[in-house]
């Protein structure tokens, strides 16, 4: 994932996290809203320090060299 949309995602995260959290007609009891902040604070980094799933081009370029399709 480009990141400029990272970027982006980071940032919709963190607001609707902090909205759910702080605005008083949410549905999240009063209680979770550390929680809700946290899980959305961890949510970020994950996206930012673990690369996304799928195959890498190495894997790929090997199964075309064996015949099999990928």
């Amino acid at each position: 994932m480009p990141n400029d949309v990272k970027a982006v995602l980071s940032v919709i995260a963190l607001i609707v996290a902090a909205v759910l959290a702080y605005w008083s007609g949410s549905p999240i009891r009063p209680g979770f809203s550390t929680f809700v902040m946290a899980t959305g604070v961890f949510m970020v980094a994950a996206m930012w320090i673990f690369p996304e799933a799928g195959a890498k081009k190495s894997d790929l370029k090997q199964n075309v060299a064996r015949g099999q399709k990928g």
